[in-house]
């Protein structure tokens, strides 16, 4: 009896001293971010993909839109002791959304812009593969525009009656001109004026492979390298690109994985789901 309890003592001393090596925090659900902190210099991967681990033993993982299940996170601490989590990812149910009354062209464009669509996209997805140690996500976050959330995370979209991608992020609709802030701490990795879907667009770094898009928008007010703070103006609202009125379409991804802003803030006030 006294081995047994004395095993007993042991293993919870290890259930304890595990969980004090580990937090992780956030939305266990597709389109969800989870913050983790473990012990300053561990190592950590995800589904066998190694993770940047910050020195004071923050990391970031998330959550895609058709994620799931289950994904299996790997621990190994400064010690040599590691630790294996397997996690459960809920399943969401999606809105369809129409959207009627777009120009034929932004639904199915010309063979003339292919190339630069192509070259377009090469440029976003250079900056959303950025793995810098700028720790912005630290700042905590806030709504970088207000006005109604026109357009959700996830919604399948049927343009002009043709089913098309998923949208991906949240769409604010305000007036032409309402100002754009950053929504956390960042640099700025992307400055485009014109892109034929996204018109005025801007990514921002918030550092291990956290970005933001601001697309549609109508005046931009900072430059590629520069480094912004939560809430500091950015530009404005726009109609830029492909849109049918103006509004701010705001993403959030982690590398390739396309995240749900709406997790990251409160509801906004006063603002009615469409």
């Amino acid at each position: 009896m006294r081995l047994f309890l004395i095993v007993l003592v042991a293993l919870a001393h290890a259930v304890i001293a595990e969980a004090s090596d580990l937090r992780l925090d956030g939305k266990f659900i597709q389109g969800g971010l989870i913050v983790g902190s473990t012990l300053p210099g561990s190592e950590v991967r995800m589904d066998g993909q190694s993770i940047r681990v910050s020195p004071e033993g923050r990391f970031l993982i998330g959550f895609s839109r058709d994620a799931g299940p289950r994904a299996r996170l790997n621990i190994r601490l400064p010690n040599g002791r590691e630790m294996t989590r397997a996690l459960s990812i809920a399943k969401r149910a999606y809105k369809v959304q129409r959207i009627d009354g777009l120009p034929r062209k932004m639904v199915t464009p010309p063979k003339s812009v292919y190339a630069r669509i192509r070259a377009e996209n090469a440029e976003i997805a250079k900056a959303r593969s950025r793995d810098t140690a700028v720790p912005g996500f630290e700042s905590g976050w806030i709504w970088p525009a207000t006005g109604r959330v026109s357009g959700v995370y996830g919604s399948q979209r049927i343009l002009n009656g043709k089913p098309r991608q998923p949208h991906y992020g949240i769409d604010i609709a305000a007036p032409v001109g309402t100002p754009v802030v950053s929504p956390a701490d960042a640099v700025v990795s992307l400055v485009h004026h014109d892109m034929y879907y996204t018109g005025g667009t801007i990514i921002l770094d918030h550092g291990h492979g956290l970005s933001s898009a601001m697309l549609h928008m109508e005046d931009i007010d900072v430059k590629v390298g520069e480094v912004v703070r939560k809430g500091q103006r950015i530009g404005t609202v726009g109609k830029s690109g492909r849109a049918t009125g103006p509004h701010l379409d705001w993403r959030i991804n982690l590398f390739k994985a396309r995240l749900d802003p709406a997790f990251l803030v409160p509801p906004m006030p006063g603002s009615v789901q469409k």
